[in-house]
Protein backbone atom coordinates (compact mmCIF):
# COMPACT_ATOMS: atom_id res chain seq x y z
CA UNK A 1 0.00 0.00 0.00
CA UNK A 2 1.15 3.52 -0.77
CA UNK A 3 0.35 7.50 -0.17
CA UNK A 4 -0.58 9.26 -3.15
CA UNK A 5 -1.72 12.66 -4.18
CA UNK A 6 -5.23 11.74 -4.88
CA UNK A 7 -7.36 14.66 -5.22
CA UNK A 8 -10.61 13.63 -4.53
CA UNK A 9 -12.11 17.40 -5.81
CA UNK A 10 -10.61 17.76 -9.64
CA UNK A 11 -12.04 20.85 -11.01
CA UNK A 12 -12.13 22.22 -14.48
CA UNK A 13 -11.56 26.09 -14.76
CA UNK A 14 -14.53 27.94 -16.34
CA UNK A 15 -15.31 31.95 -17.49
CA UNK A 16 -18.56 33.31 -15.81
CA UNK A 17 -20.39 34.68 -13.05
CA UNK A 18 -21.58 32.38 -10.04
CA UNK A 19 -24.00 33.16 -7.87
CA UNK A 20 -24.61 31.60 -4.44
CA UNK A 21 -26.87 31.45 -2.24
CA UNK A 22 -30.59 32.37 -2.88
CA UNK A 23 -31.11 35.71 -2.38
CA UNK A 24 -28.25 36.16 -4.93
CA UNK A 25 -29.91 34.04 -7.32
CA UNK A 26 -33.26 35.36 -6.74
CA UNK A 27 -32.18 38.91 -7.07
CA UNK A 28 -30.75 37.21 -10.68
CA UNK A 29 -33.85 35.91 -11.51
CA UNK A 30 -35.41 39.57 -10.48
CA UNK A 31 -33.18 41.23 -12.94
CA UNK A 32 -33.71 38.74 -15.74
CA UNK A 33 -37.29 39.19 -15.65
CA UNK A 34 -37.17 42.77 -15.41
CA UNK A 35 -40.90 43.37 -14.28
CA UNK A 36 -42.12 42.15 -17.29
CA UNK A 37 -45.43 39.50 -17.43
CA UNK A 38 -43.05 36.22 -18.57
CA UNK A 39 -43.47 33.01 -17.87
CA UNK A 40 -40.30 31.31 -15.86
CA UNK A 41 -40.33 27.65 -15.89
CA UNK A 42 -38.23 25.86 -13.40
CA UNK A 43 -37.41 22.08 -14.31
CA UNK A 44 -36.67 19.81 -11.74
CA UNK A 45 -34.21 16.96 -12.20
CA UNK A 46 -35.64 13.76 -9.72
CA UNK A 47 -33.79 13.67 -6.38
CA UNK A 48 -34.25 17.57 -6.06
CA UNK A 49 -35.40 19.12 -2.97
CA UNK A 50 -38.71 20.60 -4.54
CA UNK A 51 -39.64 21.95 -1.15
CA UNK A 52 -36.29 24.14 -0.28
CA UNK A 53 -36.43 25.37 -3.86
CA UNK A 54 -40.15 26.61 -3.44
CA UNK A 55 -40.11 28.07 -0.25
CA UNK A 56 -36.48 30.10 -1.45
CA UNK A 57 -37.78 31.32 -4.15
CA UNK A 58 -41.80 31.64 -4.05
CA UNK A 59 -40.48 34.79 -1.66
CA UNK A 60 -38.06 36.23 -3.37
CA UNK A 61 -39.40 36.63 -6.99
CA UNK A 62 -42.14 39.27 -6.36
CA UNK A 63 -45.67 39.05 -7.58
CA UNK A 64 -46.00 35.73 -9.74
CA UNK A 65 -48.64 33.52 -10.09
CA UNK A 66 -47.45 30.46 -8.99
CA UNK A 67 -47.78 27.10 -10.89
CA UNK A 68 -47.22 23.46 -9.88
CA UNK A 69 -46.46 21.07 -13.10
CA UNK A 70 -46.70 18.65 -10.55
CA UNK A 71 -50.66 19.72 -10.77
CA UNK A 72 -51.31 18.69 -14.20
CA UNK A 73 -49.64 14.87 -13.69
CA UNK A 74 -51.73 11.81 -13.43
CA UNK A 75 -52.42 10.40 -10.15
CA UNK A 76 -49.91 8.12 -8.12
CA UNK A 77 -52.18 5.27 -8.74
CA UNK A 78 -51.82 6.30 -12.78
CA UNK A 79 -48.29 6.24 -12.39
CA UNK A 80 -48.03 3.13 -11.06
CA UNK A 81 -49.62 1.93 -13.85
CA UNK A 82 -48.09 3.49 -16.43
CA UNK A 83 -44.34 2.82 -14.93
CA UNK A 84 -45.08 -0.72 -13.94
CA UNK A 85 -44.40 -2.67 -17.21
CA UNK A 86 -40.74 -1.39 -16.76
CA UNK A 87 -40.35 -2.28 -13.36
CA UNK A 88 -39.66 -5.79 -13.52
CA UNK A 89 -42.94 -7.07 -11.53
CA UNK A 90 -41.09 -8.52 -7.84
CA UNK A 91 -37.84 -8.99 -9.14
CA UNK A 92 -35.63 -6.50 -6.30
CA UNK A 93 -33.34 -6.02 -9.12
CA UNK A 94 -34.22 -5.36 -12.76
CA UNK A 95 -36.72 -4.11 -14.61
CA UNK A 96 -36.61 -2.60 -17.96
CA UNK A 97 -35.07 0.39 -19.82
CA UNK A 98 -38.23 2.96 -19.93
CA UNK A 99 -38.74 4.00 -23.22
CA UNK A 100 -41.59 6.79 -22.51
CA UNK A 101 -41.73 10.65 -22.07
CA UNK A 102 -42.59 12.97 -19.50
CA UNK A 103 -45.17 14.17 -21.62
CA UNK A 104 -46.54 10.41 -20.98
CA UNK A 105 -46.84 11.49 -17.04
CA UNK A 106 -49.47 14.41 -17.66
CA UNK A 107 -53.12 14.31 -17.65
CA UNK A 108 -54.55 16.08 -20.56
CA UNK A 109 -57.23 18.00 -19.07
CA UNK A 110 -55.07 18.90 -16.42
CA UNK A 111 -52.10 20.05 -18.53
CA UNK A 112 -54.94 21.98 -20.82
CA UNK A 113 -56.51 23.86 -17.28
CA UNK A 114 -52.60 24.71 -16.34
CA UNK A 115 -51.71 26.13 -19.88
CA UNK A 116 -54.55 28.30 -19.87
CA UNK A 117 -53.29 29.77 -17.01
CA UNK A 118 -50.61 30.98 -18.65
CA UNK A 119 -52.21 33.45 -20.76
CA UNK A 120 -53.07 35.43 -17.72
CA UNK A 121 -50.85 38.63 -17.29
CA UNK A 122 -48.23 39.31 -15.09
CA UNK A 123 -45.51 37.19 -14.06
CA UNK A 124 -45.76 33.35 -14.61
CA UNK A 125 -43.69 30.71 -12.64
CA UNK A 126 -44.47 27.03 -13.61
CA UNK A 127 -42.52 25.31 -11.05
CA UNK A 128 -40.77 21.32 -10.61
CA UNK A 129 -40.30 18.20 -12.20
CA UNK A 130 -41.90 18.22 -16.27
CA UNK A 131 -41.65 22.46 -15.74
CA UNK A 132 -40.71 22.63 -19.27
CA UNK A 133 -43.33 20.04 -20.71
CA UNK A 134 -45.89 22.16 -19.31
CA UNK A 135 -44.83 25.22 -20.27
CA UNK A 136 -42.62 24.59 -23.45
CA UNK A 137 -42.42 28.16 -24.93
CA UNK A 138 -41.39 29.83 -21.47
CA UNK A 139 -39.69 32.90 -21.99
CA UNK A 140 -36.76 32.52 -18.62
CA UNK A 141 -35.84 28.72 -18.23
CA UNK A 142 -34.40 27.53 -15.27
CA UNK A 143 -33.30 23.99 -14.89
CA UNK A 144 -32.27 22.59 -11.36
CA UNK A 145 -30.07 19.82 -11.52
CA UNK A 146 -28.51 17.40 -9.43
CA UNK A 147 -25.57 14.45 -9.49
CA UNK A 148 -27.75 10.94 -9.55
CA UNK A 149 -25.04 10.11 -6.86
CA UNK A 150 -26.28 12.29 -4.27
CA UNK A 151 -30.08 11.41 -5.43
CA UNK A 152 -28.79 8.14 -4.53
CA UNK A 153 -28.08 9.12 -0.80
CA UNK A 154 -31.33 11.11 -0.07
CA UNK A 155 -33.09 8.12 -1.55
CA UNK A 156 -31.05 6.00 1.33
CA UNK A 157 -32.40 8.90 4.00
CA UNK A 158 -36.18 8.55 2.72
CA UNK A 159 -35.81 12.15 1.75
CA UNK A 160 -37.01 12.32 -2.18
CA UNK A 161 -39.47 10.37 -3.75
CA UNK A 162 -39.54 8.58 -7.02
CA UNK A 163 -41.53 10.77 -10.22
CA UNK A 164 -44.91 11.26 -9.53
CA UNK A 165 -45.55 9.15 -6.68
CA UNK A 166 -45.20 9.68 -2.72
CA UNK A 167 -42.77 6.81 -1.73
CA UNK A 168 -40.01 8.64 0.51
CA UNK A 169 -38.76 6.33 3.27
CA UNK A 170 -39.64 3.77 1.02
CA UNK A 171 -37.22 0.47 0.42
CA UNK A 172 -34.08 2.55 -0.85
CA UNK A 173 -33.28 -0.37 -3.49
CA UNK A 174 -36.92 -0.18 -4.76
CA UNK A 175 -36.11 3.51 -5.62
CA UNK A 176 -33.40 3.46 -7.32
CA UNK A 177 -34.44 0.30 -9.26
CA UNK A 178 -37.38 3.05 -9.99
CA UNK A 179 -34.89 5.61 -10.96
CA UNK A 180 -32.48 3.76 -12.78
CA UNK A 181 -35.23 2.69 -14.97
CA UNK A 182 -37.57 4.37 -15.27
CA UNK A 183 -37.28 8.53 -13.42
CA UNK A 184 -33.78 9.26 -15.05
CA UNK A 185 -34.47 7.24 -18.62
CA UNK A 186 -37.53 9.87 -18.86
CA UNK A 187 -35.94 13.22 -17.33
CA UNK A 188 -33.11 12.80 -19.31
CA UNK A 189 -35.03 13.17 -22.38
CA UNK A 190 -36.22 16.11 -20.98
CA UNK A 191 -32.33 17.29 -20.46
CA UNK A 192 -31.11 16.57 -23.95
CA UNK A 193 -34.24 18.27 -25.33
CA UNK A 194 -33.43 21.60 -23.12
CA UNK A 195 -30.45 21.77 -22.49
CA UNK A 196 -29.52 23.56 -25.07
CA UNK A 197 -31.70 26.72 -24.49
CA UNK A 198 -31.54 26.79 -20.55
CA UNK A 199 -31.03 30.45 -19.39
CA UNK A 200 -29.72 29.39 -16.15
CA UNK A 201 -28.77 26.16 -14.30
CA UNK A 202 -28.89 25.25 -10.48
CA UNK A 203 -26.64 23.29 -8.61
CA UNK A 204 -28.67 21.87 -5.50
CA UNK A 205 -26.74 19.28 -4.72
CA UNK A 206 -25.73 20.38 -1.52
CA UNK A 207 -28.82 21.66 0.58
CA UNK A 208 -29.53 25.05 1.34
CA UNK A 209 -25.99 25.78 -0.77
CA UNK A 210 -27.28 26.77 -3.97
CA UNK A 211 -25.15 27.88 -6.68
CA UNK A 212 -26.43 29.59 -10.40
CA UNK A 213 -24.72 30.19 -13.41
CA UNK A 214 -26.48 31.67 -16.63
CA UNK A 215 -26.69 28.56 -19.51
CA UNK A 216 -24.63 30.44 -22.23
CA UNK A 217 -21.50 29.64 -19.77
CA UNK A 218 -22.77 26.65 -18.51
CA UNK A 219 -22.66 25.26 -22.25
CA UNK A 220 -19.09 27.11 -22.83
CA UNK A 221 -17.73 25.34 -19.46
CA UNK A 222 -18.43 21.64 -21.03
CA UNK A 223 -17.27 23.06 -24.51
CA UNK A 224 -14.08 23.64 -22.89
CA UNK A 225 -13.75 20.32 -20.88
CA UNK A 226 -13.58 18.42 -24.36
CA UNK A 227 -10.44 20.27 -25.81
CA UNK A 228 -8.53 18.83 -23.14
CA UNK A 229 -7.80 16.23 -20.14
CA UNK A 230 -10.18 16.23 -17.19
CA UNK A 231 -10.97 14.17 -14.05
CA UNK A 232 -14.49 13.70 -12.76
CA UNK A 233 -15.45 13.63 -9.38
CA UNK A 234 -14.89 10.46 -7.60
CA UNK A 235 -17.46 9.07 -4.72
CA UNK A 236 -16.67 6.18 -2.50
CA UNK A 237 -19.46 3.70 -0.98
CA UNK A 238 -18.76 0.77 1.99
CA UNK A 239 -19.86 -2.62 1.18
CA UNK A 240 -20.12 -6.12 3.09
CA UNK A 241 -16.96 -6.80 1.27
CA UNK A 242 -14.74 -3.80 1.67
CA UNK A 243 -11.53 -2.89 2.14
CA UNK A 244 -9.10 -0.24 4.05
CA UNK A 245 -6.54 0.03 1.03
CA UNK A 246 -8.77 3.44 -0.57
CA UNK A 247 -8.79 4.93 2.76
CA UNK A 248 -5.39 5.19 2.83
CA UNK A 249 -4.17 5.82 -1.07
CA UNK A 250 -7.13 8.30 -1.62
CA UNK A 251 -7.04 9.66 2.16
CA UNK A 252 -10.58 8.98 3.24
CA UNK A 253 -12.14 8.83 6.61
CA UNK A 254 -9.87 6.60 8.83
CA UNK A 255 -12.65 5.98 11.26
CA UNK A 256 -15.37 4.58 8.23
CA UNK A 257 -15.92 0.54 8.37
CA UNK A 258 -14.65 0.20 5.15
CA UNK A 259 -14.71 1.40 1.59
CA UNK A 260 -15.59 -0.99 -1.43
CA UNK A 261 -16.35 1.49 -4.31
CA UNK A 262 -14.72 4.01 -5.74
CA UNK A 263 -16.49 5.66 -8.99
CA UNK A 264 -14.12 7.67 -10.42
CA UNK A 265 -15.13 7.49 -15.08
CA UNK A 266 -18.74 6.80 -14.44
CA UNK A 267 -20.44 9.92 -16.41
CA UNK A 268 -24.14 8.42 -15.82
CA UNK A 269 -23.15 8.74 -11.73
CA UNK A 270 -20.13 10.88 -11.14
CA UNK A 271 -20.43 14.91 -10.67
CA UNK A 272 -17.94 17.41 -12.88
CA UNK A 273 -16.82 19.97 -10.65
CA UNK A 274 -16.63 23.19 -13.04
CA UNK A 275 -14.86 26.40 -11.07
CA UNK A 276 -16.09 29.72 -11.79
CA UNK A 277 -13.76 31.78 -9.94
CA UNK A 278 -13.52 31.07 -6.33
CA UNK A 279 -16.44 28.91 -6.78
CA UNK A 280 -17.17 25.23 -7.58
CA UNK A 281 -20.48 24.48 -9.84
CA UNK A 282 -21.44 20.71 -9.18
CA UNK A 283 -23.45 19.25 -12.35
CA UNK A 284 -23.44 15.37 -13.46
CA UNK A 285 -20.84 14.53 -15.53
CA UNK A 286 -23.72 12.70 -18.16
CA UNK A 287 -24.38 16.40 -18.84
CA UNK A 288 -21.00 16.43 -21.10
CA UNK A 289 -22.10 13.53 -22.83
CA UNK A 290 -25.28 15.18 -23.76
CA UNK A 291 -24.05 18.66 -24.77
CA UNK A 292 -20.68 17.41 -26.54
CA UNK A 293 -21.08 13.85 -27.96
CA UNK A 294 -18.57 14.08 -30.88
CA UNK A 295 -16.34 16.24 -29.49
CA UNK A 296 -16.25 14.07 -26.24
CA UNK A 297 -16.17 10.17 -27.86
CA UNK A 298 -15.64 10.84 -31.60
CA UNK A 299 -17.65 10.54 -34.60
CA UNK A 300 -16.71 6.38 -34.44
CA UNK A 301 -17.98 5.45 -30.65
CA UNK A 302 -21.08 8.61 -31.03
CA UNK A 303 -21.77 6.80 -34.05
CA UNK A 304 -22.28 3.26 -32.41
CA UNK A 305 -22.92 4.29 -29.00
CA UNK A 306 -25.04 7.53 -29.08
CA UNK A 307 -24.90 9.91 -26.23
CA UNK A 308 -23.50 7.34 -24.07
CA UNK A 309 -20.24 7.03 -22.60
CA UNK A 310 -19.17 3.27 -23.01
CA UNK A 311 -16.19 2.75 -20.91
CA UNK A 312 -16.43 2.98 -17.23
CA UNK A 313 -13.40 2.71 -14.47
CA UNK A 314 -14.24 1.83 -11.15
CA UNK A 315 -11.93 0.72 -7.92
CA UNK A 316 -12.70 -2.38 -6.10
CA UNK A 317 -11.03 -2.71 -2.79
CA UNK A 318 -11.43 -5.53 -0.74
CA UNK A 319 -7.58 -5.43 1.06
CA UNK A 320 -8.20 -6.51 4.33
CA UNK A 321 -11.58 -7.12 3.42
CA UNK A 322 -13.93 -10.11 2.11
CA UNK A 323 -14.40 -11.84 -1.39
CA UNK A 324 -16.62 -10.64 -3.97
CA UNK A 325 -19.88 -12.31 -4.67
CA UNK A 326 -19.28 -14.78 -7.49
CA UNK A 327 -21.26 -13.62 -10.01
CA UNK A 328 -21.73 -13.40 -13.94
CA UNK A 329 -23.00 -11.03 -16.35
CA UNK A 330 -25.64 -11.43 -18.90
CA UNK A 331 -24.64 -12.57 -22.34
CA UNK A 332 -25.94 -9.64 -25.00
CA UNK A 333 -29.11 -11.18 -26.51
CA UNK A 334 -30.14 -11.94 -22.97
CA UNK A 335 -29.32 -8.70 -21.72
CA UNK A 336 -31.52 -6.98 -24.66
CA UNK A 337 -34.28 -8.91 -24.23
CA UNK A 338 -34.83 -9.02 -21.03
CA UNK A 339 -33.62 -5.61 -19.81
CA UNK A 340 -33.70 -3.25 -23.03
CA UNK A 341 -30.02 -2.31 -23.10
CA UNK A 342 -27.91 -2.18 -26.03
CA UNK A 343 -25.12 -3.91 -24.44
CA UNK A 344 -23.66 -5.83 -21.54
CA UNK A 345 -21.30 -5.35 -18.85
CA UNK A 346 -17.96 -7.02 -20.30
CA UNK A 347 -15.35 -6.22 -17.91
CA UNK A 348 -11.62 -6.74 -16.96
CA UNK A 349 -9.71 -6.52 -13.27
CA UNK A 350 -6.32 -4.88 -13.38
CA UNK A 351 -4.91 -5.64 -10.13
CA UNK A 352 -3.30 -2.08 -8.96
CA UNK A 353 -2.08 -3.94 -5.75
CA UNK A 354 -2.72 -7.71 -3.78
CA UNK A 355 -2.24 -8.83 -0.71
CA UNK A 356 0.03 -12.03 -0.80
CA UNK A 357 -2.34 -14.66 -1.54
CA UNK A 358 -4.62 -12.79 -2.88
CA UNK A 359 -6.42 -14.76 -5.77
CA UNK A 360 -9.37 -14.16 -8.63
CA UNK A 361 -12.14 -16.37 -9.43
CA UNK A 362 -12.28 -16.93 -13.18
CA UNK A 363 -14.27 -19.79 -14.60
CA UNK A 364 -15.23 -22.87 -13.45
CA UNK A 365 -12.95 -26.10 -12.66
CA UNK A 366 -12.12 -28.51 -15.13
CA UNK A 367 -14.58 -31.35 -16.22
CA UNK A 368 -17.01 -30.06 -13.60
CA UNK A 369 -20.87 -31.18 -14.19
CA UNK A 370 -22.99 -27.98 -14.63
CA UNK A 371 -26.21 -29.34 -12.92
CA UNK A 372 -23.67 -30.48 -10.16
CA UNK A 373 -22.66 -27.12 -9.76
CA UNK A 374 -25.79 -25.20 -10.07
CA UNK A 375 -27.48 -27.92 -7.56
CA UNK A 376 -24.90 -27.03 -5.24
CA UNK A 377 -25.77 -22.86 -5.59
CA UNK A 378 -29.13 -23.90 -5.19
CA UNK A 379 -28.62 -25.94 -1.92
CA UNK A 380 -26.19 -22.59 -0.65
CA UNK A 381 -29.03 -20.49 -1.76
CA UNK A 382 -31.61 -22.16 0.65
CA UNK A 383 -29.25 -22.21 3.57
CA UNK A 384 -28.65 -25.71 3.72
CA UNK A 385 -24.96 -25.88 3.07
CA UNK A 386 -22.24 -23.31 1.73
CA UNK A 387 -21.05 -23.25 -1.59
CA UNK A 388 -18.30 -25.55 -2.62
CA UNK A 389 -16.32 -23.17 -4.31
CA UNK A 390 -12.96 -25.41 -3.74
CA UNK A 391 -14.98 -28.47 -5.61
CA UNK A 392 -16.61 -25.74 -8.69
CA UNK A 393 -14.49 -22.56 -9.14
CA UNK A 394 -11.51 -21.81 -10.90
CA UNK A 395 -9.19 -19.59 -9.20
CA UNK A 396 -5.60 -18.00 -9.84
CA UNK A 397 -3.00 -16.41 -7.81
CA UNK A 398 -2.96 -13.05 -8.34
CA UNK A 399 -0.56 -10.52 -8.50
CA UNK A 400 0.03 -6.64 -8.63
CA UNK A 401 -0.40 -5.61 -12.16
CA UNK A 402 -1.95 -8.94 -13.17
CA UNK A 403 -5.03 -8.46 -15.52
CA UNK A 404 -7.81 -10.87 -15.94
CA UNK A 405 -10.59 -10.57 -18.70
CA UNK A 406 -14.10 -11.14 -17.74
CA UNK A 407 -16.11 -11.31 -20.96
CA UNK A 408 -20.28 -11.10 -20.14
CA UNK A 409 -20.90 -14.60 -19.38
CA UNK A 410 -17.46 -15.72 -17.22
CA UNK A 411 -17.82 -16.72 -13.70
CA UNK A 412 -15.72 -14.58 -11.55
CA UNK A 413 -15.10 -13.19 -8.35
CA UNK A 414 -12.29 -11.12 -6.99
CA UNK A 415 -11.10 -12.74 -3.61
CA UNK A 416 -10.18 -10.80 -0.61
CA UNK A 417 -6.61 -9.28 -0.56
CA UNK A 418 -7.23 -7.54 -4.06
CA UNK A 419 -6.82 -3.67 -5.29
CA UNK A 420 -9.28 -3.74 -8.36
CA UNK A 421 -8.96 -1.30 -11.28
CA UNK A 422 -12.58 -2.45 -13.05
CA UNK A 423 -12.37 -1.55 -16.31
CA UNK A 424 -15.65 -2.51 -18.31
CA UNK A 425 -18.17 -1.31 -20.25
CA UNK A 426 -21.03 1.05 -18.87
CA UNK A 427 -24.39 -0.53 -18.23
CA UNK A 428 -24.20 0.09 -13.89
CA UNK A 429 -26.00 -2.55 -12.62
CA UNK A 430 -26.25 -5.94 -14.18
CA UNK A 431 -24.54 -8.48 -12.39
CA UNK A 432 -26.26 -11.84 -11.24
CA UNK A 433 -24.83 -12.68 -7.78
CA UNK A 434 -24.96 -16.54 -7.67
CA UNK A 435 -22.86 -17.19 -3.79
CA UNK A 436 -22.61 -14.25 -1.45
CA UNK A 437 -20.00 -16.49 0.98
CA UNK A 438 -23.13 -16.70 3.67
CA UNK A 439 -23.24 -12.92 4.65
CA UNK A 440 -25.30 -10.16 4.76
CA UNK A 441 -25.68 -6.26 3.23
CA UNK A 442 -24.95 -3.86 5.45
CA UNK A 443 -28.28 -3.47 6.22
CA UNK A 444 -28.36 -6.69 7.88
CA UNK A 445 -30.44 -8.34 5.19
CA UNK A 446 -29.18 -11.18 2.60
CA UNK A 447 -28.61 -9.49 -0.51
CA UNK A 448 -30.38 -10.66 -3.70
CA UNK A 449 -28.96 -14.17 -5.31
CA UNK A 450 -29.93 -14.34 -9.13
CA UNK A 451 -29.17 -18.36 -9.81
CA UNK A 452 -31.78 -18.53 -12.49
CA UNK A 453 -31.01 -15.64 -14.08
CA UNK A 454 -26.94 -16.42 -13.83
CA UNK A 455 -27.78 -20.01 -15.03
CA UNK A 456 -29.18 -18.91 -17.92
CA UNK A 457 -25.85 -16.79 -18.87
CA UNK A 458 -23.19 -19.13 -17.88
CA UNK A 459 -20.88 -20.09 -20.49
CA UNK A 460 -19.33 -23.29 -19.25
CA UNK A 461 -16.97 -23.99 -21.89
CA UNK A 462 -15.00 -20.94 -20.37
CA UNK A 463 -13.08 -23.18 -17.26
CA UNK A 464 -10.06 -23.29 -16.12
CA UNK A 465 -8.18 -24.00 -18.86
CA UNK A 466 -9.58 -21.69 -21.07
CA UNK A 467 -9.08 -18.91 -18.15
CA UNK A 468 -5.30 -19.69 -17.90
CA UNK A 469 -5.09 -19.58 -21.67
CA UNK A 470 -7.03 -16.73 -22.69
CA UNK A 471 -8.04 -14.39 -19.95
CA UNK A 472 -5.28 -13.70 -18.05
CA UNK A 473 -2.29 -11.62 -18.90
CA UNK A 474 -2.89 -11.61 -22.27
CA UNK A 475 0.49 -9.79 -22.60
CA UNK A 476 1.25 -8.58 -26.38
CA UNK A 477 4.46 -5.93 -27.13
CA UNK A 478 2.97 -3.58 -29.56
CA UNK A 479 5.40 -0.79 -29.70
CA UNK A 480 8.92 0.54 -27.62
CA UNK A 481 10.83 3.59 -28.41
CA UNK A 482 13.44 5.79 -26.44
CA UNK A 483 12.46 5.32 -22.45
CA UNK A 484 8.90 3.32 -23.31
CA UNK A 485 7.33 0.50 -24.09
CA UNK A 486 3.53 0.00 -24.99
CA UNK A 487 1.84 -3.10 -24.39
CA UNK A 488 -1.55 -4.57 -25.14
CA UNK A 489 -3.47 -6.50 -22.27
CA UNK A 490 -6.86 -6.80 -23.79
CA UNK A 491 -9.29 -7.16 -23.83
CA UNK A 492 -11.39 -10.34 -24.88
CA UNK A 493 -12.13 -10.98 -28.50
CA UNK A 494 -15.53 -10.49 -27.41
CA UNK A 495 -15.33 -7.30 -26.10
CA UNK A 496 -15.33 -3.50 -27.66
CA UNK A 497 -12.91 -2.07 -25.52
CA UNK A 498 -8.75 -2.34 -25.90
CA UNK A 499 -7.07 -1.64 -23.36
CA UNK A 500 -3.40 -0.35 -23.82
CA UNK A 501 -0.29 -0.61 -20.81
CA UNK A 502 2.80 2.34 -21.20
CA UNK A 503 5.34 1.50 -19.36
CA UNK A 504 8.18 5.05 -19.74
CA UNK A 505 11.03 6.84 -17.82
CA UNK A 506 10.82 9.35 -20.62
CA UNK A 507 7.85 11.67 -22.76
CA UNK A 508 5.46 9.25 -24.00
CA UNK A 509 3.28 10.07 -27.23
CA UNK A 510 -0.24 8.85 -27.54
CA UNK A 511 -2.78 9.89 -30.02
CA UNK A 512 -6.95 9.93 -29.04
CA UNK A 513 -7.21 7.83 -32.87
CA UNK A 514 -10.28 10.01 -33.04
CA UNK A 515 -12.29 8.29 -30.20
CA UNK A 516 -12.08 8.87 -26.48
CA UNK A 517 -9.32 7.76 -24.03
CA UNK A 518 -9.39 6.72 -20.73
CA UNK A 519 -6.36 6.05 -18.81
CA UNK A 520 -5.02 5.67 -14.80
CA UNK A 521 -1.47 6.34 -13.61
CA UNK A 522 -1.22 2.35 -12.45
CA UNK A 523 2.72 3.21 -11.30
CA UNK A 524 3.95 6.21 -10.41
CA UNK A 525 3.67 9.08 -7.97
CA UNK A 526 2.84 11.35 -10.82
CA UNK A 527 3.06 12.37 -14.52
CA UNK A 528 2.25 15.61 -16.75
CA UNK A 529 0.02 15.59 -19.68
CA UNK A 530 0.84 17.93 -22.28
CA UNK A 531 -0.45 19.10 -26.00
CA UNK A 532 2.80 19.05 -28.49
CA UNK A 533 1.22 22.35 -29.78
CA UNK A 534 0.32 23.91 -26.46
CA UNK A 535 -3.13 23.38 -27.19
CA UNK A 536 -4.11 23.11 -23.58
CA UNK A 537 -2.57 24.06 -20.09
CA UNK A 538 0.00 20.70 -19.15
CA UNK A 539 -2.38 18.71 -17.08
CA UNK A 540 -1.08 16.22 -13.61
CA UNK A 541 -2.18 13.37 -12.67
CA UNK A 542 -1.18 11.47 -9.66
CA UNK A 543 -0.98 7.57 -8.43
CA UNK A 544 -4.33 5.93 -9.23
CA UNK A 545 -6.25 9.04 -10.55
CA UNK A 546 -8.60 7.96 -13.65
CA UNK A 547 -8.54 10.96 -16.37
CA UNK A 548 -9.88 11.32 -19.74
CA UNK A 549 -8.53 12.60 -22.48
CA UNK A 550 -11.49 13.76 -25.18
CA UNK A 551 -11.48 12.32 -28.75
CA UNK A 552 -10.98 15.96 -29.99
CA UNK A 553 -7.88 16.44 -27.85
CA UNK A 554 -5.99 13.99 -30.63
CA UNK A 555 -2.22 13.92 -29.76
CA UNK A 556 -0.80 13.89 -26.38
CA UNK A 557 2.11 13.84 -24.65
CA UNK A 558 2.65 12.42 -20.39
CA UNK A 559 6.03 12.77 -19.42
CA UNK A 560 7.31 11.43 -16.24
CA UNK A 561 6.71 13.88 -12.86
CA UNK A 562 8.91 11.35 -10.21
CA UNK A 563 11.72 9.20 -10.57
CA UNK A 564 11.47 5.70 -11.45
CA UNK A 565 9.60 3.85 -13.78
CA UNK A 566 5.66 4.83 -14.79
CA UNK A 567 3.11 2.94 -15.90
CA UNK A 568 -0.78 3.73 -17.72
CA UNK A 569 -3.14 1.54 -18.73
CA UNK A 570 -5.87 3.23 -21.49
CA UNK A 571 -8.57 2.25 -22.30
CA UNK A 572 -10.43 3.14 -25.86
CA UNK A 573 -13.41 1.94 -28.15
CA UNK A 574 -11.98 -0.47 -30.29
CA UNK A 575 -13.25 0.89 -33.75
CA UNK A 576 -11.18 -1.59 -36.55
CA UNK A 577 -11.29 -5.51 -36.57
Amino acid sequence: MRQSNYDKFPCVAADGTAWRGWEEIAERLRDAVGGRPLTVAVECYPGVFEDELRAALRGRLGEAAWLEAGAAWLSPVEVDRLVAPYLGGDDPLFGYWCPLTLSRFFDADKLRQLRAALTVGGLRVVFGAGASVAAPAADILVFADLPRWEGQLRQRRGEVPNLGVNNSGGKASLQYKRAFFVDWRVADRVKRATLPRWDFVLDTAKPHRPVMISGADYRAGLARCVTRPFRLAPFFDPGPWGGQWMKEVCDLDRAAPNYAWCFDCVPEENSLLLKFGATVFETPAQNLVFAQPRELLGEAVYGRFGPEFPIRFDFLDTVSGGNLSFQVHPLINYAQEQFGIRYTQDESYYMLDAEPGTVVYLGCKNGIKPDEMLADLAAAQRGEKSFDDEKFAARFPAKQHDHFLIPAGTLHCSGAGGMVLEISATPYIFTFKLWDWNRLGLDGQPRPVNLARGAANIQWERDEAYARARLINQIIPVAAGDGWREERTGLHDAEFIETRRHWFTKATRHHTGGGVNVLNLVAGAAAVVSSPTGAFAPFTVHYAETFVVPAAVGEYIITPAADGELATMKAFVRTKA
